[in-house]
């Protein structure tokens, strides 16, 4: 039941992180933005802030901001090598 909802939440954190990029992805695409965006926060910004991320099954909401800000910065890392032709 727990990996169901972390599923549910990452693909929300994933919409919420797309929408504030301006981007348009699907179901699955924001299902794995969220996930590993979590991972990178939780990486990067747990150990500034010390506070967990929905990967660590911390469903707060300061773990979903913490979350939603991850896959904000994984965007916008990967929208800026993707600008310069590194993944084509």
């Amino acid at each position: 039941m727990n990996f169901i909802i972390w599923l549910i939440v990452g693909a929300i954190v994933g919409w919420v992180a797309t929408s504030l990029m301006g981007q348009r992805d699907g179901l699955l695409m924001n299902i794995v933005i969220g996930i590993v965006g979590a991972f990178v926060a939780g990486l990067v910004l747990t150990p500034l802030l010390g506070i967990g991320t929905i990967n660590q099954n911390n469903f707060s909401l300061p773990a979903l901001m913490v979350s939603l800000l991850g896959a904000v910065v994984l965007m916008a890392v990967v929208n800026v090598f993707s600008r310069r032709g590194a993944f084509r």
